[in-house]
């Protein structure tokens, strides 16, 4: 649903699956879009993390898998997305994920863009992957910093879907939204503020001494911290 995300799961597919290219594509992007896009149009396979500025008006042969993890905020966009798959006689599946007090947007997609659904079953037997993400957020700031952003962009996104009487940001389960998005820690932002999360456990490590990967952002980082002392 935005910028912050797809640069925070892109890094975590690229650190979680093995022997398939991940790229990430998103709106700032701006002069590298292109480029990544032409790209991954030359794959043999992969994976492409993105935003809804892949919805339309672009072509890659053979997308067998649309997986839309965050219902798009408007009901066109979803219909577009789908559309990036079994185009010009193919056969692909688009999948979108809804948390159970969503599941009226079904309806709603049938309704407003003649979109019918089918329910998938849950997989079986799935790896739980979000302790290798929280070591990764506590081996590299970058990743730490990046899945702060993306929670907090998340929320405000949501807060701001076109559908808000079934995506209500008052219904949302904080604490397993912060548990899915492997946090360390529960952000601060006003949506959160006087707010108790009793199911959530932060880390007992102090977060502002995860360094950075990148020798240089450190050394960065170290020098404005030493000038706030």
């Amino acid at each position: 649903s935005t910028c912050a995300c797809v640069e925070y799961y892109g890094k975590a597919l690229e650190s979680l699956i093995k022997q398939v290219k991940v790229m990430s594509i998103h709106g700032k992007m701006k002069h590298k879009r292109n480029k990544i896009f032409t790209e991954f149009r030359k794959l043999p396979g992969g994976i492409l993390a993105c935003t809804d500025v892949m919805a339309r008006g672009i072509d890659i042969p053979e997308v067998h898998w649309v997986l839309q993890y965050d219902p798009p905020s408007s009901a066109s966009a979803f219909v577009h997305r789908c559309g990036r798959t079994a185009r010009i006689g193919n056969v692909g599946s688009a999948l979108v994920f809804l948390l159970p007090m969503e599941e009226s947007y079904v309806n709603f997609l049938s309704i407003n863009q003649k979109c019918p659904m089918q329910e998938m079953k849950p997989q079986t037997n799935v790896l739980d992957l979000l302790p290798k993400l929280k070591s990764l957020a506590l081996a590299d700031r970058a990743v730490f910093e990046k899945g702060m952003k993306a929670f907090v962009s998340y929320v405000q996104a949501y807060a701001k879907h076109e559908c808000n009487l079934i995506f209500r940001i008052k219904d949302l389960d904080f604490a397993s939204l912060a548990k899915g998005f492997a946090l360390l820690k529960m952000p601060k932002m006003p949506e959160l503020r006087g707010k108790c999360f009793p199911d959530f456990t932060p880390v007992t490590v102090n977060t502002d001494s995860i360094p950075f990967k990148d020798k240089n952002r450190e050394k960065q980082r170290q020098k404005q911290l030493e000038q706030q002392r």
